[in-house]
């Protein structure tokens, strides 16, 4: 069977699954938050933290919410790194760390999941359950609970009020994030994927030699791990261990639970402003991004672009043998395009222009279909660009949605553009400027230059992927990665809920034969532009330097 043959019959299975989830998970979603009543446990949960979910906040208390409990929240799991020598189920594993636990806490906190660590090595089963799980579900929630704030904000006339930061977070742990976690944990046990409280166990082989085998709550975690964005693995090999994901099924399984809540939040936003057409506009961004990089990734990867390569008539290195070349890259796509990072193979190994191909899903903002929250607010950032930009030709004053973008709510858009690309190219320029940023390259010249901008780019978009051929674990690396993830993070947010708040306190403008209708192939087409100029503006000249100066030389 052919390379194309595989990878299309792979992606097929995969849009259809989402496709006949798309509308009831869409519309779970915008119930869960715009429905009145609230469940027994969620009222339990609200006396516990003791706050009212009735009570809408301004967007600068909305905002202080997300911050001080994201904030108790990379404290919290810095101390139980610091501390799991002393808590149960530590199977013997030492205290992770200053630096490196720092690294970690913020990582997971962020939604980020970069690991300077090999989970089999470094964490006990409690550190991996209380601490990396727990923040898969809270991080995942802060993100989903932002990109609510803005739709609110664009539908509200009028008020200073962008809703309730901890019903959300809590509507959305409780009715979205467990109940897809235990379905999606229920298949994978079904396919194989290893859940007990196992420690490493001795067996022997065929040949009768010792080996160690590890166990761990896996199954329960591995869902979460990917439908939230997280994608840390469980052990350092990721999703390309055997015991993370076994077979082809879950492979394409895991797939689908990466895209699953990303592509449905489309059909929310589109509910919750009232307009199904704006809804199917934002997914069809999304979905022309994420078909153009898997068609370039497969292509860059079948077609053995690199001296190596076309050597050994291959491009196998690095790619696990279970799934095949088409499907690692259909994997390194999807997980590059929604800020999740889990691995089925070794993206340093990918040939120069494939490692390009998921380097630039980053860098395009992670918006096809991006992070769970965090890719919907990112296009419509985009979308609001591009209103403005067509108002400029036209010597209008643009509208979205009815609510006009003035000079406030432009600028945060601008800034909201902006500060991840700034924050990740002047962490690789510090990186590259100083002896112990450069003393961490296992490679040199255009690749080794790529292997950095990787590591600055995955971390600003809360990613987490890597290119293993930098040693990140430095104490070097460890801060400033750590920087640039609490930046790349809570920046946007802060920039974010400003927005809701600028668009809460308009009224609704009315309609004319003058407005720019936002929905349509002609305004998509206009975003999918918009985002490849400001990325391509952006970013051409660290391409051309690394991804593209290797592959095309």
């Amino acid at each position: 069977m052919s390379a194309w043959l595989q990878v299309a019959m792979q992606v097929a299975v995969v849009v259809v699954v989402l496709a006949a989830v798309h509308r009831p998970l869409g519309d779970h979603l915008a119930r869960t938050f715009t429905s009145a009543p609230h469940l027994r446990v969620e009222r339990w949960l609200y006396r516990l933290i003791r706050v009212d979910p009735d009570a809408d906040q301004r967007w600068t208390a909305y905002l202080g919410s997300v911050l001080a409990f994201s904030a108790v929240s990379v404290l919290g799991l810095y101390a139980l790194l610091r501390l799991q020598q002393h808590l149960p189920l530590a199977l013997g594993r030492p205290p992770m760390p200053a630096a490196q636990a720092w690294n970690t806490a913020v990582s997971f906190a962020t939604n980020t999941s970069w690991q300077s660590y090999a989970g089999e090595t470094a964490l006990g089963h409690l550190a991996q359950m209380a601490g990396i799980a727990v923040q898969a579900f809270l991080s995942a929630a802060v993100g989903l609970a932002v990109a609510v704030a803005l739709v609110r904000g664009l539908v509200a006339r009028e008020t200073d009020r962008v809703g309730n930061f901890w019903s959300d977070l809590v509507r959305g742990l409780v009715r979205v994030l467990l109940p897809l976690s235990l379905v999606g944990a229920v298949l994978l046990l079904a396919g194989g994927v290893v859940q007990n409280l196992h420690g490493f166990r001795q067996v022997a082989t065929l040949g009768g030699h010792p080996q160690l085998l590890p166990g761990g709550p896996v199954a329960s975690y591995e869902p979460i791990k990917l439908m939230s964005g997280d994608g840390g693995g469980f052990w350092n090999a990721n999703s390309a261990h055997p015991f993370e994901n076994p077979n082809p099924l879950t492979n394409i399984l895991e797939i689908v639970l990466m895209l699953l809540v990303p592509s449905a939040l489309p059909r929310m936003y589109g509910r919750m402003v009232g307009s199904l057409r704006q809804g199917w506009t934002v997914l069809a961004v999304m979905a022309v991004l994420w078909f153009a990089a898997v068609g370039a990734a497969t292509a860059a990867e079948v077609h053995h672009a690199g001296p190596v390569p076309r050597a050994v008539a291959s491009a196998d290195e690095g790619k696990e043998v279970r799934f095949g070349v088409p499907a690692t890259a259909l994997f390194g796509v999807s997980s590059t395009a929604t800020a999740d990072g889990a691995v089925d193979g070794a993206h340093d190994s990918f040939t120069a222009l494939g490692g390009g191909v998921l380097l630039a899903n980053m860098m395009l903002g992670e918006v096809s279909p991006g992070g769970i929250g965090s890719g919907l607010y990112g296009v419509l950032a985009l979308a609001l660009l591009a209103v403005f930009l067509a108002g400029l030709m036209i010597g209008r004053t643009p509208e979205f949605l009815g609510k006009r973008v003035g000079s406030r709510e432009i600028r945060l858009v601008a800034l909201l553009t902006l500060v991840t690309p700034v924050t990740l190219l002047v962490g690789a320029a510090v990186a590259m400027s100083l002896p112990t940023g450069r003393s961490s390259m296992l490679n040199q010249g255009a690749h080794g230059l790529s292997e950095v901008v990787y590591a600055f780019t995955s971390a600003a978009n809360t990613n987490g992927s890597a290119f293993a051929g930098l040693n990140a674990n430095t104490d070097f690396y460890n801060v400033s990665l750590g920087l640039v993830m609490l930046a790349g993070r809570y920046l946007p947010m802060v920039l974010t809920v400003a927005l809701a708040g600028a668009f809460a306190g308009q009224r609704r403008t009315a309609t004319t034969a003058g407005t720019l209708p936002t929905t349509g192939p002609l305004f998509a087409a206009l975003v999918i532009g918009v985002a490849l100029v400001v990325a391509a503006l952006t970013f051409l000249p660290a391409m051309a330097l690394g991804p593209l100066g290797e592959g095309l030389r």
